[in-house]
């Protein structure tokens, strides 16, 4: 059901569109061919998780599964919106969307090469609120991901935030235009910083962390990765497999009908225009997608540069608590709430905290931790609760 402050601005932003949508299932975009395994490899490098069980098959043969496994955040690479498609229904006039946030449950089965993997995408609800875009639409919607089994892999609830185009060159950064410049010897030590977690991930190999050791208090270590570029931004695109031409059985999209402006919305995902001319379908070049790559477009909707994709900050977060598991111990439910965007230029921090520590009524051993991801400044990009199962040592 939808809700509303009692605020003239507010109950002035039409949503009510997206009323006939909640609780009714939309359409998807199933992949017309299984899943490979450089499909995984190319996620991985793309998301800057040199986790050898996902890419190297002579190390992931001697590890749990026997073969090379997709990470835990694997799922929103199929399907086009990654994940937000749910959250981006009804029409809202002359609007434009940013993401809010994600909320993850993994419920245990995973993606390996060769598997079909689908979705089933309900939008869930919305409220308008006032923000400092003006009056403001946060909207939700649920994907189901299953494998060709049935199985329930794990279940997103993505939220958009959707807001009036004209707000958004309002309310730009202007002093956050120029990327900041970084000297050598501070790139030499930000390499320094990024090979420490991937040395954890050495470390801990095959082996198990066991929720015995970890401790209410415990520091995760930290993760370091930038700084951003309109190259790495690419990079993340491409990984995700809509973006390539006529991988998809692609749904009918009509973005203009869903209130986008005409300049940010163009061709993106379209069937028709795929066959015809597909350079004008790729949300790189045109479309709303394009934001993120062109400082241009990216200004229209509020953004001062070249920014990162939200469902890439969802990936980050799965990643980092994931990577930390290992093997035997994987993100059981997670939140992740969208506070500032990935700018080009600037090097993505995540840590986390133990703040709990639990065995659930079905007997799981649990960690809970917030994390938390900032900019080189300090900075709140994304923060949230995760809960991790780890194994038990043997009595």
């Amino acid at each position: 059901m939808s809700q509303a402050a009692p605020d003239q601005a507010v109950e002035s932003f039409d949503c009510s569109d997206i009323d006939q949508y909640l609780g009714n299932v939309i359409d998807s975009s199933p992949l017309r061919e299984p899943l490979g395994n450089n499909d995984i490899r190319r996620w991985v490098q793309a998301m800057h998780y040199p986790n050898l069980a996902h890419f190297d098959p002579a190390y992931a043969a001697a590890g749990r599964w026997g073969k090379l496994v997709a990470p835990q955040s694997f799922p929103i690479v199929m399907d086009d919106g990654h994940g937000t498609a749910p959250s981006c229904v009804g029409r809202i006039e002359n609007s434009h969307l940013l993401f809010g946030g994600d909320e993850f449950w993994h419920y245990g089965p995973r993606i390996f090469g060769g598997d079909t993997v689908t979705n089933e995408r309900v939008p869930f609800d919305y409220v308008v609120k006032q923000t400092g875009f003006g009056p403001t639409c946060f909207q939700r919607g649920d994907n189901y991901y299953r494998n060709q089994n049935g199985e329930l892999i794990a279940k997103q609830r993505s939220t958009a935030i959707r807001y009036r185009a004209s707000a958004g060159g309002d309310t730009v950064n202007t002093a956050e235009f120029e990327e900041p410049e970084w000297t050598d010897a501070e790139l030499e030590r930000l390499e320094e910083r990024k090979f420490t977690w991937i040395q954890m991930l050495h470390d801990l190999g095959h082996g198990e962390r066991w929720w015995d050791d970890v401790t209410v208090g415990d520091q995760l270590p930290e993760r370091v990765f930038g700084p951003h570029t309109v190259a790495s931004f690419t990079t993340e695109w491409r990984s995700f497999l809509f973006t390539t031409w006529g991988t998809l059985d692609r749904r009918e999209l009509d973005l203009e009908a869903l209130g986008f402006t005409r300049e940010m919305a163009g061709h993106e995902n379209d069937p028709h225009m795929e066959r015809i001319n597909p350079e004008l379908t790729d949300g790189a070049y045109f479309g709303p997608s394009r934001g993120h790559l062109f400082p241009r477009y990216a200004r229209k909707i509020g953004m001062p540069r070249a920014y990162g994709y939200g469902a890439s900050m969802g990936a980050w977060v799965t990643d980092y608590l994931a990577g930390w598991a290992g093997e035997w111990g994987m993100v059981v439910h997670s939140t992740a709430n969208y506070r500032g965007p990935a700018l080009s230029g600037d090097v993505t921090i995540q840590s986390a905290e133990v703040v709990d520590k639990m065995v659930d009524a079905g007997g799981r051993h649990l960690v809970q931790v917030k994390h938390l991801m900032e900019n080189q400044k300090g900075v709140k990009m994304c923060l949230g609760v995760a809960e991790v199962e780890l194994p038990k040592k043997p009595a």
